[in-house]
């Protein structure tokens, strides 16, 4: 047979066969059960398997299953740490976070402080000739009305707050001159700082003083700022220094150095905001240091509270009496504390247990817990005031968050390093916590504040706006009417 009729004979017996073979891999498997003694299909033998022998399992190279896990993929390690870090990076990165924060940490704080104060003012009170409750129903009447204070100020609009400056600082200063009149001004634990308002009632104004400069200031550095003058140093400091510096010595008249520290702090965080360079920064700050130091030196009362500074002893005249039993109260109170309400050290051994040294008797009651449970509240409140500033694109916002923030944390960690002996005792609340109607209306308003900057960024007003019933409503009724009418 020639070369060229022999090629085409296997060409066609080739292309048969591979018919054949694929209609018999395209018939139905097992249309209906194979009678007995029938084997597989032809096609299918193929593709089987021996019958005889083990089957060898797969290998787990290239992502296949694992030999020990059932046939589920084995997770690779960390994943579930790390899915967890991400959700709650993600959770912690939501426009609502800071808004939370500021909230729940401020109500926090303050409800705790009024079972504190109701519990560490009892003793005093009964010294007193007065009700167990009297300290704390003054507190309570406090909190309900800087309650409705942070909610007016958390609802109040930005334009609304820097019209309130001027008018709250020439209001303040016009008080703390009323001080020093006599027969208006009265004294208290040796500072000429109170104005007697009848009964049991008395009024402090330079707490309102700090509010007073942080309203102020952010209002005059945002006004500069459009204008851009603040690359000036001269712009930056007048009038922004005088006045703050009248405020001191207003306040200086009346031998509160402690609450001069705290304006000043709020005085540094501001010029700090503002992008003052470090070297007219440092000549601010050592000025200061140099009043202060002047101011210390000249002063016994003060000497002796800056040589109490991490001691264990009363020392002569038990001049160390308060900072030592302090530093006793919280030694005492171990990892869960004695109890509520059953501390020692306010039976009289400390003094001031419901005001200054409010959170040794925490310690002292609650234990470490409690106390590391209050750094941790007021390290929230500083981290959202920290984040409402540095976020906002509107100077006054991150001016006045700023100052606010810088106020609360600094006076928190004033008052518990003199507690723990690290700082000398200044005579500062601890805020929101410590009793003082003085200083909780301005700190709740001061709170209200960052709620309301907080609730002024744009992404957390989409996102408040969403949780309202009506829009959440109409959301959810333009997602079903655009579902297909076959969908259940």
């Amino acid at each position: 047979m020639p070369a060229d009729e022999s090629s085409a004979a296997r060409g066609a017996g080739r292309s048969r066969a591979i018919a054949a073979i694929s209609r018999v891999l395209t018939r139905p498997l097992l249309a209906g059960p194979l009678p007995a003694g029938s084997g597989p299909p032809a096609g299918l033998a193929l593709r089987s398997r021996p019958a005889t022998g083990p089957r060898r399992p797969p290998s787990p190279r290239g992502g296949g299953p694992s030999r020990s896990g059932g046939g589920q993929p084995r997770p690779r390690r960390g994943a579930g740490v790390r899915r967890t870090y991400e959700r709650a990076r993600r959770a912690w990165d939501r426009p609502l976070t800071a808004y939370y924060l500021i909230l729940g940490a401020g109500m926090l704080i303050t409800v705790l402080g009024l079972v504190m104060v109701y519990s560490a003012s009892m003793i005093k009170a009964l010294e007193l000739a007065r009700p167990g409750t009297y300290f704390f129903r003054k507190q309570f009447l406090a909190a309900v009305i800087g309650a409705g204070l942070m909610l007016l100020a958390s609802r109040m609009p930005v334009k609304l707050h820097r019209a309130l400056a001027y008018p709250l600082l020439m209001g303040t200063v016009f008080l703390m001159v009323l001080v020093q009149v006599p027969g208006i001004g009265m004294s208290v634990n040796g500072n000429q700082n109170w104005i007697y308002l009848g009964g049991p009632f008395q009024l402090q104004p330079s707490e309102f003083g700090k509010l007073a400069l942080i309203l102020w200031g952010a209002d005059l550095l945002a006004r500069k700022q459009d204008k851009r003058l603040l690359a000036q140093w001269k712009h930056m400091l007048v009038p922004l220094v005088p006045v703050a510096f009248m405020l001191l010595g207003l306040i200086m008249l009346g031998g509160d150095m402690g609450t001069a520290i705290i304006l000043t702090a709020i005085l540094f965080g501001l010029l700090w905001l503002a992008g003052a360079p470090t070297r007219l920064f440092a000549g601010v700050l050592a000025f200061a240091c140099l009043i202060g130091f002047l101011l210390i030196k000249t002063s016994p009362n003060r000497m002796s509270r800056l040589g109490c500074i991490g001691a264990s002893e009363p020392g002569p005249g038990d001049s160390c009496w308060q900072a030592v039993h302090g530093i006793y109260a919280l030694a005492s109170g171990g990892w869960f504390g004695s109890g509520l309400g059953a501390s020692v050290e306010k039976w009289g051994q400390l003094p001031e247990p419901h005001t200054d040294f409010i959170f040794a008797i925490t310690g002292e009651e609650l234990g470490l817990a409690g106390t590391l449970s209050v750094l941790a509240l007021f390290a929230a409140l500083g981290y959202a005031g920290i984040r409402v500033a540095g976020r906002t694109e509107d100077p006054f916002v991150r001016y006045a968050a700023g100052g606010v923030t810088t106020w609360i944390t600094a006076q928190a960690v004033i008052n518990i390093g003199a507690v723990l002996g690290l700082l000398p005792i200044a005579g500062v609340p601890l805020p929101l916590f410590s009793y003082g109607g003085s200083a909780l209306l301005p700190t709740m308003f001061a709170v209200g504040l960052l709620i309301a900057f907080a609730r002024e960024d744009p992404a957390a007003r989409a996102a408040l706006a969403m949780r309202r019933p009506g829009v959440r409503w109409k959301t959810m009724r333009r997602r079903v009417m655009k579902r297909p009418s076959g969908e259940r």
